[in-house]
């Protein structure tokens, strides 16, 4: 009888088709369907709208090249965070996992949450707006649901991830197929002097900016599952090029759609404005988009709740988290006390939270350490070129891409400085006050280990290997 001891590993089950699905799954979420019109706010004109649709568009399809060689260099999961930790030491590792894990991740959740349920409850309150209550309840539920999905199984994660996916696909081509019908029509009107009235403040297109790419936010979740995928090195750059322009081209699509049929005054004060889209062109059955838009919502949520979990995961894994966080269902290999985890601190975030201000404190932060990660893989291309690698991109992508970042993190505080983004500076700089004794020095190290043991017991779970 064989006595060596089998290893405890998260199985590899996602393939390309599911990859896609996680990518654009994600990212068609509840943007699209509330964006726009804070976008065309912001900017002043349809035509300077649909130039930063396209623009961020661009930018995901740079920066996940980018990210797909990080991936076939160093194939671990964890993304942005195994990245920096491999190129830029423990200490900004530590400090992104802190952020992430803390704040960006269940900030994004709590957003997601927030959209799917006040769309959810749109046909029921149809004279008035939803109470706040009754929103944030439905958003409560929808998170716990997820937490219970994500627990179960990685499969059962991935079909609700595929058929969402096909279903908010399919919302946005009615969208479009209903543009297209309009502008046949001959009612150009609303798309006519596009530029018209366009503000060029550096702060506004920053915003702007940050509004946008919460749309296209998504592109880097494969990235945290790499150990999770099938044949990385081929189905990770694969993923990427297929999904991404696939959702630039929808929502180009579906932005000259929602122009056709509205104004831009109706579009930019619009509470969603794909519902207004519905009632205008569906008539009795625009009530069908407040359910796509939820769906829609409720499937990113799903796929970053998938993603976001693996993140926290392995940041306990090679100890920046506690220990505990680093387990996996002896069953079920599913890693339940970091998506366990996560879920509380999004219910957390929740209750106080409001969409716009998570966004943009989300976007400041999260494109800060993009650009980190970018600044890792130009020394990988530099200092490392020794390093065995299956898919390349030209430095110019990548210095392009770090530009981006410093401009959208400098951008909205040079031209209008505002008391938040200090608040944000301290508690990222906040971190190091953790690092210093309990990571760095290990200091009171036996100060969880009673906590892990009753837990670990009580939630059947065990340390697990890399799957390398």
């Amino acid at each position: 009888m064989d006595s060596t001891p089998k290893k405890m590993q998260l199985k590899a089950e996602v393939g390309l088709v599911d990859g896609v699905s996680l990518i654009a799954g994600v990212m068609i979420g509840s943007g699209i369907f509330v964006s726009p019109q804070t976008v065309l706010l912001y900017v002043g004109s349809p035509g300077a709208s649909l130039l930063i649709w396209a623009c961020c568009g661009l930018l995901s399809m740079l920066v996940s090249l980018s990210y797909a060689e990080l991936g076939t260099v160093i194939r671990e999961s964890g993304g942005e965070y195994i990245y920096i930790l491999r190129t830029s030491g423990n200490l900004m590792a530590f400090l992104f996992a802190f952020m992430t894990n803390v704040v960006v991740r269940p900030a994004g959740s709590a957003g997601q949450a927030l959209v799917f349920a006040q769309n959810a409850v749109a046909p029921f309150y149809e004279e008035c707006p939803p109470p706040d209550v009754v929103v944030k309840s439905v958003a409560i539920i929808g998170l716990l649901m997820l937490t219970i999905v994500n627990c179960l199984n990685v499969r059962c994660s991935m079909v609700v991830t595929v058929y969402l996916m096909a279903a908010k696909s399919l919302a946005l081509v009615v969208i479009v197929i209903g543009g297209v019908v309009v502008l046949v029509q001959g009612n150009t009107a609303n798309i006519q002097d596009t530029f018209e009235g366009t503000n060029l403040g550096i702060s506004a297109i920053g915003i702007a900016f940050y509004h946008c790419l919460w749309s296209y936010d998504g592109w880097n979740n494969l990235n945290s599952v790499t150990e999770e995928l099938k044949r990385p090195e081929v189905n990770l750059p694969r993923a990427l090029m297929i999904a991404i322009p696939m959702v630039t081209v929808l929502y180009l699509l579906v932005n000259v759609s929602y122009l056709a049929v509205m104004t831009p005054r109706e579009m930019a004060f619009s509470s969603a404005v794909a519902v207004t889209w519905g009632n205008k062109v569906l008539g009795g059955w625009g009530w069908v988009m407040s359910v796509a838009a939820a769906l829609s919502s409720f499937g990113s949520l799903n796929g970053s709740f998938f993603s976001g979990g693996r993140v926290c995961f392995v940041a306990a894994r090679e100890g920046h988290m506690p220990d505990i966080l680093a387990m996996a269902h002896v069953r079920r290999l599913t890693p339940s006390p970091a998506l366990i985890f996560t879920t509380i601190i999004s219910l957390i975030v929740l209750i106080p939270g409001d969409f716009e201000g998570i966004v943009n404190f989300f976007s400041f932060t999260a494109w800060f350490f993009y650009g980190v990660t970018i600044s890792g893989l130009l020394y990988l291309k530099i200092k490392r070129r020794d390093l065995p690698r299956t898919y390349t991109v030209p430095i110019i992508i990548p210095i392009m891409v770090l530009l981006a970042a410093v401009f959208l993190v400098l951008a909205p505080i040079i031209d209008n400085p505002r008391i938040e983004y200090l608040y944000v500076t301290i508690f990222v700089l906040s971190g190091v006050i953790i690092y210093v004794p309990f990571i760095h020095y290990k200091l009171f190290p036996g100060l969880l280990n009673k906590l892990t043991v009753v837990l670990q017991l009580f939630l059947e779970v065990a340390p697990v290997d890399k799957n390398l």
